[in-house]
Protein backbone atom coordinates (compact mmCIF):
# COMPACT_ATOMS: atom_id res chain seq x y z
CA UNK A 1 0.00 0.00 0.00
CA UNK A 2 0.94 3.77 -0.62
CA UNK A 3 0.62 6.13 2.32
CA UNK A 4 -0.70 9.25 1.16
CA UNK A 5 -3.21 12.25 2.70
CA UNK A 6 -5.82 13.99 1.02
CA UNK A 7 -4.60 18.20 0.90
CA UNK A 8 -8.02 19.36 1.98
CA UNK A 9 -6.70 19.72 5.58
CA UNK A 10 -3.67 22.10 3.83
CA UNK A 11 -5.95 24.46 2.47
CA UNK A 12 -3.59 27.44 3.36
CA UNK A 13 -0.86 25.90 1.39
CA UNK A 14 0.17 25.57 -2.11
CA UNK A 15 0.87 23.14 -4.35
CA UNK A 16 4.71 22.94 -3.79
CA UNK A 17 4.04 24.16 -0.06
CA UNK A 18 1.27 20.85 -0.09
CA UNK A 19 4.00 18.32 -1.81
CA UNK A 20 6.78 19.95 0.47
CA UNK A 21 4.94 18.93 3.66
CA UNK A 22 4.50 15.21 2.16
CA UNK A 23 8.01 14.74 1.38
CA UNK A 24 9.56 16.06 4.42
CA UNK A 25 6.84 13.81 6.61
CA UNK A 26 8.33 10.59 4.34
CA UNK A 27 4.45 9.59 2.54
CA UNK A 28 4.83 8.22 -0.62
CA UNK A 29 1.58 10.13 -2.39
CA UNK A 30 -1.23 12.84 -2.17
CA UNK A 31 -5.14 13.15 -3.05
CA UNK A 32 -4.81 16.65 -4.62
CA UNK A 33 -7.58 18.58 -4.05
CA UNK A 34 -9.07 20.62 -7.29
CA UNK A 35 -12.04 22.45 -6.49
CA UNK A 36 -12.65 25.10 -8.68
CA UNK A 37 -11.13 28.29 -7.97
CA UNK A 38 -12.95 30.72 -5.67
CA UNK A 39 -14.99 30.33 -2.41
CA UNK A 40 -15.21 27.14 -0.67
CA UNK A 41 -19.03 26.20 -1.10
CA UNK A 42 -18.39 23.72 2.82
CA UNK A 43 -15.73 22.66 4.81
CA UNK A 44 -13.37 20.54 3.43
CA UNK A 45 -15.10 21.45 0.03
CA UNK A 46 -13.30 24.65 -1.65
CA UNK A 47 -9.79 23.80 -1.81
CA UNK A 48 -8.12 23.93 -4.49
CA UNK A 49 -4.09 22.77 -5.43
CA UNK A 50 -4.29 22.48 -8.76
CA UNK A 51 -6.35 24.81 -11.59
CA UNK A 52 -7.79 21.93 -13.82
CA UNK A 53 -9.63 24.51 -15.47
CA UNK A 54 -7.20 26.24 -16.41
CA UNK A 55 -4.46 23.38 -16.61
CA UNK A 56 -1.99 23.66 -20.05
CA UNK A 57 0.68 21.10 -20.82
CA UNK A 58 3.44 23.45 -19.52
CA UNK A 59 1.77 23.83 -16.00
CA UNK A 60 1.06 19.83 -15.89
CA UNK A 61 5.12 19.11 -16.79
CA UNK A 62 5.98 21.67 -13.95
CA UNK A 63 3.45 19.93 -11.76
CA UNK A 64 5.24 16.38 -12.66
CA UNK A 65 8.42 17.27 -12.83
CA UNK A 66 7.87 19.23 -8.79
CA UNK A 67 6.30 15.66 -7.97
CA UNK A 68 9.42 13.60 -9.23
CA UNK A 69 11.31 15.96 -7.92
CA UNK A 70 10.12 15.70 -4.08
CA UNK A 71 9.43 11.69 -4.91
CA UNK A 72 5.63 12.11 -3.82
CA UNK A 73 3.20 10.57 -6.49
CA UNK A 74 -0.12 12.12 -7.09
CA UNK A 75 -2.43 9.15 -5.95
CA UNK A 76 -6.03 10.92 -7.30
CA UNK A 77 -7.68 13.96 -8.32
CA UNK A 78 -9.92 14.82 -5.57
CA UNK A 79 -13.38 16.50 -6.13
CA UNK A 80 -16.38 16.32 -4.29
CA UNK A 81 -19.43 17.52 -5.02
CA UNK A 82 -23.08 16.80 -6.09
CA UNK A 83 -23.55 15.92 -9.36
CA UNK A 84 -27.38 14.80 -8.98
CA UNK A 85 -28.25 18.42 -6.75
CA UNK A 86 -31.95 19.18 -7.20
CA UNK A 87 -31.19 22.33 -8.68
CA UNK A 88 -30.43 21.89 -12.13
CA UNK A 89 -27.84 24.71 -12.56
CA UNK A 90 -25.58 23.68 -9.60
CA UNK A 91 -25.77 20.09 -10.93
CA UNK A 92 -24.76 21.11 -14.19
CA UNK A 93 -21.67 23.15 -12.88
CA UNK A 94 -20.44 20.32 -11.15
CA UNK A 95 -20.45 17.65 -13.83
CA UNK A 96 -18.43 20.57 -15.93
CA UNK A 97 -16.05 20.84 -13.07
CA UNK A 98 -15.92 16.55 -12.59
CA UNK A 99 -15.15 16.55 -16.55
CA UNK A 100 -12.32 19.36 -16.23
CA UNK A 101 -10.80 17.13 -13.13
CA UNK A 102 -11.05 14.33 -15.32
CA UNK A 103 -9.49 15.73 -18.01
CA UNK A 104 -6.33 16.52 -15.80
CA UNK A 105 -6.27 13.26 -14.53
CA UNK A 106 -5.20 12.24 -17.52
CA UNK A 107 -3.28 14.63 -18.84
CA UNK A 108 -1.02 14.61 -15.37
CA UNK A 109 -1.15 10.46 -16.25
CA UNK A 110 -2.61 10.27 -12.41
CA UNK A 111 -5.41 8.06 -14.04
CA UNK A 112 -7.64 8.63 -10.95
CA UNK A 113 -10.31 11.00 -9.73
CA UNK A 114 -11.70 10.59 -6.37
CA UNK A 115 -15.46 11.74 -5.95
CA UNK A 116 -19.31 11.11 -4.98
CA UNK A 117 -21.88 10.49 -7.26
CA UNK A 118 -24.25 13.04 -5.38
CA UNK A 119 -27.73 12.95 -4.56
CA UNK A 120 -31.18 15.02 -4.87
CA UNK A 121 -31.62 15.13 -1.28
CA UNK A 122 -35.55 15.86 -1.56
CA UNK A 123 -36.46 12.63 -3.43
CA UNK A 124 -36.35 8.68 -2.44
CA UNK A 125 -33.54 6.31 -3.11
CA UNK A 126 -35.40 5.28 -6.20
CA UNK A 127 -35.36 8.33 -7.66
CA UNK A 128 -32.22 8.54 -7.42
CA UNK A 129 -31.05 5.79 -8.74
CA UNK A 130 -33.16 6.46 -12.20
CA UNK A 131 -31.21 10.19 -11.77
CA UNK A 132 -27.79 8.14 -11.19
CA UNK A 133 -28.62 6.18 -14.23
CA UNK A 134 -29.03 9.40 -16.57
CA UNK A 135 -26.26 10.84 -15.40
CA UNK A 136 -22.93 8.99 -14.64
CA UNK A 137 -22.88 6.69 -17.31
CA UNK A 138 -21.74 9.41 -19.64
CA UNK A 139 -19.29 10.13 -17.15
CA UNK A 140 -17.78 7.51 -16.64
CA UNK A 141 -17.54 6.70 -20.45
CA UNK A 142 -15.83 9.77 -20.60
CA UNK A 143 -13.13 9.01 -18.09
CA UNK A 144 -13.16 5.27 -19.64
CA UNK A 145 -11.80 6.99 -22.99
CA UNK A 146 -9.27 8.72 -20.73
CA UNK A 147 -7.58 5.44 -19.38
CA UNK A 148 -9.27 7.66 -16.06
CA UNK A 149 -11.05 5.73 -13.17
CA UNK A 150 -13.61 6.91 -10.89
CA UNK A 151 -13.39 6.42 -7.43
CA UNK A 152 -16.36 6.88 -5.12
CA UNK A 153 -16.70 7.61 -1.27
CA UNK A 154 -18.81 5.94 0.65
CA UNK A 155 -19.33 8.93 2.89
CA UNK A 156 -23.37 9.50 2.94
CA UNK A 157 -22.91 13.79 2.96
CA UNK A 158 -25.52 13.63 5.92
CA UNK A 159 -24.63 15.58 8.58
CA UNK A 160 -26.57 18.44 9.71
CA UNK A 161 -29.73 20.07 8.85
CA UNK A 162 -28.31 21.41 5.38
CA UNK A 163 -28.27 17.96 3.96
CA UNK A 164 -31.25 16.64 5.67
CA UNK A 165 -32.86 14.35 4.82
CA UNK A 166 -31.39 11.95 2.29
CA UNK A 167 -27.66 13.36 2.77
CA UNK A 168 -25.89 14.27 -0.81
CA UNK A 169 -24.42 11.19 -1.77
CA UNK A 170 -26.47 8.26 -2.82
CA UNK A 171 -23.29 5.62 -3.06
CA UNK A 172 -23.74 4.88 1.12
CA UNK A 173 -23.93 1.14 1.25
CA UNK A 174 -23.41 -2.34 -0.15
CA UNK A 175 -27.12 -2.73 -1.00
CA UNK A 176 -26.45 0.95 -3.30
CA UNK A 177 -23.73 -0.64 -4.42
CA UNK A 178 -24.99 -3.58 -5.89
CA UNK A 179 -27.27 -1.48 -7.73
CA UNK A 180 -25.11 0.99 -9.08
CA UNK A 181 -22.60 -1.36 -10.45
CA UNK A 182 -25.28 -3.39 -12.00
CA UNK A 183 -26.05 -0.11 -13.94
CA UNK A 184 -22.27 0.73 -14.49
CA UNK A 185 -20.30 -2.79 -14.83
CA UNK A 186 -17.44 -0.57 -16.53
CA UNK A 187 -14.26 -1.32 -14.24
CA UNK A 188 -13.06 2.14 -13.80
CA UNK A 189 -16.01 2.37 -11.86
CA UNK A 190 -15.54 1.82 -8.53
CA UNK A 191 -14.95 2.46 -4.69
CA UNK A 192 -13.01 5.02 -2.58
CA UNK A 193 -13.30 3.31 0.74
CA UNK A 194 -13.65 5.12 4.08
CA UNK A 195 -14.42 3.13 6.98
CA UNK A 196 -15.62 5.78 9.36
CA UNK A 197 -18.58 6.25 7.58
CA UNK A 198 -19.79 2.75 8.21
CA UNK A 199 -18.92 2.91 11.71
CA UNK A 200 -21.25 5.93 12.95
CA UNK A 201 -23.81 3.94 10.50
CA UNK A 202 -23.37 0.53 12.70
CA UNK A 203 -22.31 -1.38 9.75
CA UNK A 204 -19.66 -4.20 8.85
CA UNK A 205 -16.58 -2.20 7.29
CA UNK A 206 -15.00 -5.40 6.97
CA UNK A 207 -17.14 -8.08 4.88
CA UNK A 208 -17.25 -5.29 2.07
CA UNK A 209 -13.48 -5.68 1.21
CA UNK A 210 -14.01 -9.28 0.52
CA UNK A 211 -17.09 -9.35 -1.88
CA UNK A 212 -15.75 -5.72 -3.78
CA UNK A 213 -11.90 -6.40 -3.67
CA UNK A 214 -12.45 -6.13 -7.67
CA UNK A 215 -14.32 -2.38 -7.33
CA UNK A 216 -11.67 -1.11 -4.33
CA UNK A 217 -9.58 0.94 -5.78
CA UNK A 218 -8.68 3.82 -3.32
CA UNK A 219 -8.74 3.79 0.09
CA UNK A 220 -9.07 6.55 2.86
CA UNK A 221 -8.20 6.41 6.55
CA UNK A 222 -9.94 8.04 8.46
CA UNK A 223 -11.28 7.55 12.16
CA UNK A 224 -14.60 8.26 14.10
CA UNK A 225 -15.65 8.11 17.93
CA UNK A 226 -19.11 7.45 18.57
CA UNK A 227 -20.72 9.84 21.34
CA UNK A 228 -22.68 6.43 22.79
CA UNK A 229 -23.84 8.67 25.70
CA UNK A 230 -25.42 10.70 23.01
CA UNK A 231 -26.72 8.09 20.65
CA UNK A 232 -28.56 6.66 23.80
CA UNK A 233 -30.42 10.36 23.90
CA UNK A 234 -31.15 11.38 20.58
CA UNK A 235 -30.61 7.63 18.66
CA UNK A 236 -29.75 7.05 14.75
CA UNK A 237 -32.68 9.71 13.68
CA UNK A 238 -30.82 12.63 14.70
CA UNK A 239 -28.18 14.59 13.00
CA UNK A 240 -25.47 12.98 12.54
CA UNK A 241 -23.32 15.20 13.87
CA UNK A 242 -25.01 14.77 17.35
CA UNK A 243 -23.70 11.59 18.18
CA UNK A 244 -20.16 11.18 16.47
CA UNK A 245 -16.74 12.97 15.93
CA UNK A 246 -14.36 12.25 13.13
CA UNK A 247 -10.88 11.68 14.80
CA UNK A 248 -7.32 11.43 12.96
CA UNK A 249 -6.70 7.27 12.59
CA UNK A 250 -6.08 5.84 16.35
CA UNK A 251 -8.15 8.09 18.33
CA UNK A 252 -11.70 6.48 17.26
CA UNK A 253 -13.61 3.41 17.15
CA UNK A 254 -12.03 1.89 13.56
CA UNK A 255 -10.03 -1.53 14.18
CA UNK A 256 -7.23 -0.95 12.03
CA UNK A 257 -5.52 -3.65 12.67
CA UNK A 258 -8.41 -5.95 11.23
CA UNK A 259 -9.41 -2.92 8.58
CA UNK A 260 -5.70 -2.86 7.34
CA UNK A 261 -5.61 -7.10 7.65
CA UNK A 262 -8.28 -7.09 5.57
CA UNK A 263 -6.87 -5.25 2.56
CA UNK A 264 -3.66 -7.84 2.98
CA UNK A 265 -6.03 -10.25 2.69
CA UNK A 266 -7.28 -9.39 -0.90
CA UNK A 267 -3.83 -7.68 -1.85
CA UNK A 268 -4.57 -4.13 -2.00
CA UNK A 269 -1.51 -2.23 -2.96
CA UNK A 270 -3.21 1.21 -3.41
CA UNK A 271 -3.16 4.14 -2.27
CA UNK A 272 -4.60 4.79 1.24
CA UNK A 273 -4.78 8.17 2.25
CA UNK A 274 -5.35 9.43 5.72
CA UNK A 275 -8.42 12.45 6.10
CA UNK A 276 -8.10 14.71 8.34
CA UNK A 277 -10.86 16.11 9.91
CA UNK A 278 -10.37 16.29 13.66
CA UNK A 279 -11.58 19.41 14.67
CA UNK A 280 -8.99 18.99 17.75
CA UNK A 281 -6.09 19.49 15.43
CA UNK A 282 -7.29 22.86 13.70
CA UNK A 283 -5.96 25.44 16.02
CA UNK A 284 -3.30 26.25 13.64
CA UNK A 285 -0.71 25.03 10.84
CA UNK A 286 1.75 23.36 13.55
CA UNK A 287 -0.92 21.26 14.91
CA UNK A 288 -2.25 20.44 11.02
CA UNK A 289 1.05 19.07 10.39
CA UNK A 290 1.18 17.52 13.59
CA UNK A 291 -2.06 15.61 13.63
CA UNK A 292 -0.53 14.05 10.11
CA UNK A 293 2.90 12.76 11.94
CA UNK A 294 0.80 11.18 14.50
CA UNK A 295 -2.08 9.70 11.79
CA UNK A 296 1.30 8.45 9.73
CA UNK A 297 3.35 7.52 13.08
CA UNK A 298 -0.17 5.01 14.26
CA UNK A 299 -0.21 3.62 10.65
CA UNK A 300 2.87 2.94 10.35
CA UNK A 301 2.36 -0.08 12.75
CA UNK A 302 -0.14 -1.82 10.33
CA UNK A 303 1.20 -0.40 6.72
CA UNK A 304 4.80 -1.14 5.48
Amino acid sequence: MKLGFVSSILADWDFKGTIDVASELGFSCVELACWPQGKAERRYGGVSHIDTEGLTKERAAEILDYCRQKNVSLSSLAYYPNTMDGDAAKREKAIEHLYSVIEASSSLSVGMVTTFVGRDSQKPVEANLELFAKIWPPIVKFAKERNVKIAIENCPMLFGIDQWPGGQNLFTSPVLWREMFKIIPDENFGINFDPSHFVWQQMDYIRPIYEFRDRLLHVHFKDIKLLRDKLAECGVLAYPLAFMLPKIPGLGDVDWSKFVSALTDIGYDGAACIEVEDRSFEGSRDMIVKSLVQSKRYLEQFVV
